[in-house]
């Protein structure tokens, strides 16, 4: 059982019906066979405790009739219960709201991505506004070991400007496979030092100070 939607349901109600009995466990009269089907399924993950015959006994004497099967959340359980309630959830992608254009990283420049966005407190020009939120829910395709974002016009350049300082720092075949794939190269302006691009357009071969779209340097 790997869906969390499907999982989710069956810790929240093992977790309410074990609170609202006292003693903690859920007991078969409580549970539909799927149910504890799910339970078993559960308990192999480590997630579930079910009872052995010493529980089921003491329960018994609880219920005053025979209790043929009980679980109730492990630790495990309980943790996965409380963070799943609170996991960050994936927005809607851009796609979905019409803004955006898909964008295919491969994992060396996702991680060249990723410093980018962890040192962005410290950085003079910081990525661009919503890009960390597009970065932490890309979903990966694992299949072609390609991470895939949606992403503004205004975030395509503050990426560039990204490969751009890990080319400075070592590695420039980040950047150069992003200019060769999406046409967007960062190069400092001396007409403005102060601030990227806050807005690229494909149209012009030169998207405001700092970012081109063609070849650099112009060729």
């Amino acid at each position: 059982m790997r869906n969390w939607e499907k999982v989710l349901p069956v810790l929240e109600a093992l977790c309410e019906r074990g609170q609202a009995a006292g003693h903690g466990w859920t007991l078969d009269t409580e549970f539909l066979l799927p149910h504890q089907q799910q339970a078993r399924t559960l308990a192999g993950q480590g997630l579930v405790e079910l009872a052995g015959r010493e529980d089921r006994a003491e329960l018994s004497v609880l219920e005053g009739r025979p209790v043929r099967w009980a679980a109730r959340l492990t630790p495990h359980g309980y943790d996965t219960l409380t963070y799943g309630r609170l996991r960050p959830r994936a927005e809607p992608t851009p796609a979905e709201s019409g803004t955006g254009r898909p964008v295919e990283l491969i994992p060396s420049q996702m991680a060249a991505l990723r410093v980018f966005i962890h040192l962005a407190g410290q950085l003079r020009l910081p990525p661009a506004e919503g890009l960390a939120e597009r970065v932490r829910t890309a979903s990966c395709d694992h299949g072609i070991k390609r991470w895939r974002l949606y992403l503004t016009e205004e975030q395509i350049a503050s990426v560039a400007y990204g490969f751009w300082l890990h080319r400075m720092t070592g590695s420039a075949a980040e950047a150069n496979r992003f200019f060769r794939e999406y046409g967007a190269a960062y190069i400092p302006s001396s007409a403005d030092k102060k601030h990227l691009p806050t807005r690229v357009g494909a149209a012009a071969p030169t998207l405001g100070p700092g970012v081109e779209f063609g070849c650099p340097g112009g060729g």
